[in-house]
């Protein structure tokens, strides 16, 4: 049957800043306390949407969260109105009010892991959503992306949407930033690659930075997804990779149809991986850059493998990398090599996403992709579809509601917390989503 991917790209929210939330990675880190722009950010995200779109690559949208997140403040002991709540956890925890304020949900790539129609054991499309439980700012969204996503694939009989595991660092699941698909056309039933950092009993892991992902997460996600047995590997990534920043799969390997693009150094026992996905994929070809060409560090400051590995109707294949590779005078050099040399990619896209860069997310951290056939992609709620009405409602919108400046003081600001409700009650009836925000469910959540 014939399917496509479909790219959901996260919309960044109204408070992004540079908090440095993120231990392991380091660019969350190294720019912790600078001054963001969320115009910008939003704007820079909207434009690699729209380009995509415009090419001919099915896209669409997936709204920012809420806030800051009052509820959890209330949880963690702050009482009082709303602004009262805002005024003491900046002044007594401000910490805790930049957690609330991550707007770290726009990095899609962690809210779900997907498992097309043709590898699932029912036929339908099951989507679950991700637990995050590693960092606590990004614990707080599973709710809020199941509400989300439901009100996204909304036809119950094509589509399943899981909640998140639980909250046990046992189950830690990071979504489809640790899951690769490999196989032919996408509406052909494909490979699953399911990868982790840690398993209990497995003194093989890192020993500087957290492995967020465990196999046991690993292997409920796939069982809840329904995916066929025979089309699961569940595989290790390297752990001296993730002490050196690699925090999810998605930083050193990126795989399309046939084709996985990957550093020599990704995956645990590599060689036995890769002969295994040979054997188990008709045509797999494996695109391993040598350690002596790009090292694992350049390759965490410049992205090149948080990028995505589109395909074109004839077969050929587009990479889509951040405008950091172009500046790299050695990524850039091995890209047009791999350019010139004997493998599907044709093509190098690059795009400005400076704003998610610097807080750790490229172009594939910002997206979910979902691959539906025709009848499927008729049955996705068509308000999120990008097409060029939407791209101008959503500038407008931006234009309208972001600041251009934000950094950890403004956070108190109540305005911003009035100013970012009023802005997703109107986006959410843009994209006909209904009361996906628990402010709309509790009629503004004033205590």
């Amino acid at each position: 049957m014939n399917a496509w991917e479909v790219n959901f790209d996260g919309l960044v929210g109204l408070t992004h800043h540079y908090a440095g939330l993120s231990f392991g990675n380091e660019a969350s880190t190294r720019h912790r306390f600078q001054v963001s722009n969320p115009r910008q950010a939003a704007k820079q995200g909207l434009l690699k949407m729209k380009a995509l779109a415009d090419a001919g690559f099915p896209q669409a949208v997936i709204p920012p969260h809420e806030r800051p997140f009052i509820p959890v403040l209330r949880q963690l002991g702050f009482s009082g109105s709303d602004e009262q709540v805002l005024e003491k956890v900046a002044r007594q925890a401000p910490h805790w009010l930049s957690s609330v304020s991550s707007a770290s949900p726009m990095w899609v790539a962690n809210a779900a892991t997907i498992a097309p129609s043709a590898d699932t054991l029912d036929g339908k499309v099951h989507l679950t959503v991700a637990n995050l439980n590693n960092k606590f700012h990004r614990s707080l969204e599973a709710h809020v992306t199941e509400s989300l996503l439901k009100a996204i694939f909304n036809d119950e009989e094509k589509f399943s949407v899981h909640s998140a595991l639980p909250q046990v660092a046992l189950l830690g699941d990071e979504g489809a930033a640790n899951h690769n698909r490999l196989g032919g056309h996408y509406g052909e039933p494909g490979m699953q690659l399911f990868v982790y950092g840690r398993e209990e009993g497995n003194d093989t892991r890192p020993s500087r930075y957290p492995a967020r992902q465990t196999r046991e997460a690993s292997e409920a996600v796939a069982r809840l997804n329904q995916v066929n047995p025979q089309q699961v590997i569940f595989a290790q990534q390297n752990p001296d990779v993730i002490d050196q920043g690699v925090f999810h799969n998605d930083v050193i390997a990126v795989s399309n149809r046939q084709v996985l693009f990957c550093h020599q150094q990704a995956f645990a026992r590599q060689s036995q991986l890769l002969a295994n996905l040979r054997a188990r994929v008709n045509g797999f070809m494996a695109i391993e850059v040598p350690a002596t060409q790009v090292s694992v560090s350049d390759a965490v400051s410049t992205y090149l493998f948080n990028s995505q590995l589109l395909s074109r109707d004839d077969g050929s294949m587009m990479l889509v990398l951040p405008q950091e590779c172009r500046e790299h005078a050695g990524v850039w050099g091995y890209l047009n090599e791999l350019l010139a040399a004997d493998n599907p990619i044709s093509e190098l896209k690059v795009f400005d996403l400076r704003e998610s860069m610097a807080n750790g997310g490229g172009p594939a951290c910002l997206r979910l992709r979902v691959v539906l056939t025709e009848e499927e992609r008729r049955a996705v709620n068509p308000a999120v579809m990008m097409n060029d009405t939407l791209f101008n409602a959503l500038n407008d919108w931006v234009d309208r509601y972001y600041r251009d400046r934000l950094t950890a003081a403004d956070l108190a600001d109540p305005q911003l917390l009035r100013g970012g409700r009023e802005a997703l009650d109107i986006l959410s009836q843009l994209l006909n989503l209904g009361s996906v925000y628990p402010f709309q469910r509790e009629g503004g959540g004033n205590g």
